[in-house]
């Protein structure tokens, strides 16, 4: 179950994308598997693990089964697990904070897997 600091992060993070509000309700109430994730560009790498750090850290709480999550994900990606802790340490709760993008996509890249 999601808080609604998290369902606020996503619909705020759809707008920001054009997606509607009911749009995102339906992928909240449905999900789909995204099947191949290293098909995606470096960007939507970055922007989807930026986002994800921050969907962890909505609620102002962060457990450890959020953490390994991310982690996997960033694997996933064809990056090593030690970018989240390398990125979360920049990426705020509040998304009202600005986040120096240009650095964490600097570290970002340091932590491709080859």
């Amino acid at each position: 179950m999601m808080d609604q600091k998290e369902v606020n992060l996503i619909k705020m993070i759809g707008k920001a994308n054009e997606i509607t509000e009911e749009e995102v309700d339906e992928l909240i109430k449905h999900p789909q598997t995204v099947t191949n994730l290293r098909l995606m560009t470096e960007d939507e790498r970055f922007e989807h693990l930026y986002y994800l750090i921050l969907l962890m850290k909505a609620d102002g709480r962060v457990i450890r089964e959020e953490i390994a999550f991310c982690e996997k994900i960033a694997l996933r990606l064809g990056y090593d697990k030690e970018v989240i802790g390398a990125l979360s340490q920049h990426i705020y709760s509040d998304p009202e904070i600005q986040s120096d993008r240009k650095m964490l996509r600097a570290k970002f890249d340091r932590y491709r897997i080859h």
